[in-house]
């Protein structure tokens, strides 16, 4: 039985913690941590049956108990050394996106881990629909053989948290919440040489401390030659989070309609073979489990630090490149 903890109890760890709550014949979550004591002592209420200790201060916490895994569920401008200090005790790692706001702190974010030999995930759960991993198998199987285009898009429209709406705090749109999309252009279409981004604030010029953009577009290259563009926005229809992307690869083209749904069609054969990909996976769930095999196998999850730093390495280039109006080439 593996013994959680949850650092930051806000709302995004509400998810993890339903998730770990249906495990409970793998794991107990046992320590909950937030400077808000309220939120954390709401958390062991809700959650936890009143069994878990409560602490302010995650330092305590790896020192005063005996956890096997913590959710890191921070603000990306709260992020310092909790990742560091979990590794140095031994603890495996659960990190929500982005990592950082920066590649020196997510190099040692990755250096830590690999040093201490923890398992890590970084949470990009639409690696894990269903649509994502046919889609990935084939590629790399080669079945779709060589892949050339995607297009990627991402439209909200919701103030969000009061941090949210700083880019200082939160990074911007594209670094806190489209990198979602970034992430499944790069697990799909390969490692990248070269982004292209313009991007803007045109609806929320009058909300008070919103320096964030609400309107991006951005043209990735890659090293084998293929393109993406990705597209995002916060001035959409209010209420409703669309995150849609398509494939062109020369033997299949893919319309998601999601991580789990997709039309997949075999461009290949002729006439062409019109195929419908459906899932229902849980995708918080299933890279709890992934993440959990791993430290039952001493094997490799999906989406480890490293992966986790590689596309913060790209969406901090498409925000450098939104801000210069330069192309970014990446290592």
């Amino acid at each position: 039985m593996l013994k959680a903890a949850i650092l930051g109890c806000g709302g995004i760890a509400n998810t993890h913690a339903r998730v770990l709550t249906e495990l409970e014949d793998q794991v107990r979550i046992t320590a909950l941590c937030d400077i808000a004591e309220e939120r954390a002592v709401g958390f062991n209420e809700r959650y936890a049956k009143n069994q878990a200790t409560v602490f302010t201060d995650f330092k305590e916490m790896y020192e005063k108990t005996n956890i096997d895994v913590v959710y890191i569920c921070l603000p990306p401008f709260a992020h310092t050394d909790e990742v560091q200090l979990a590794a140095e005790h031994g603890i495996h790692v659960f990190i929500e996106k982005p990592i950082a706001l920066s590649m020196d702190l997510a190099n040692r974010m990755v250096e830590a881990v690999e040093k201490h030999g923890v398992k890590s995930q970084v949470g990009f759960m639409s690696r894990f629909g269903k649509a994502v991993e046919s889609v990935k198998g084939m590629l790399d199987s080669g079945e779709a053989g060589p892949v050339g285009i995607m297009t990627g898009k991402y439209l909200c429209n919701a103030l969000h948290a009061p941090w949210w709406r700083e880019r200082e705090k939160s990074g911007g749109q594209i670094v806190e919440q489209i990198i979602h999309t970034y992430d499944i252009v790069r697990y799909l279409m390969g490692e990248v040489e070269t982004v292209f981004c313009r991007m803007d604030n045109l609806f929320h010029k009058d909300v008070e401390r919103y320096t964030s953009e609400d309107v991006s577009a951005t043209v990735i290259t890659f090293k084998n030659g293929a393109v993406a563009s990705v597209t995002g926005t916060n001035g959409g229809i209010p209420g409703r989070w669309l995150s849609a992307y398509e494939l062109v690869a020369k033997n299949i083209t893919v319309q998601f309609a999601s991580a789990n749904q997709a039309k997949l069609f075999r461009t290949d054969q002729s006439p062409v073979v019109e195929e419908t990909i459906e899932g229902a996976t849980d995708l918080s769930k299933a890279e709890t489990l992934d993440l959990f095999q791993a430290i039952e196998s001493d094997g490799k999850t999906r989406t480890p630090m490293i992966e986790g730093a590689k596309t913060l390495e790209l969406v901090l280039a498409a925000n450098q490149s939104g801000m210069t109006g330069e192309i970014v080439e990446l290592n």
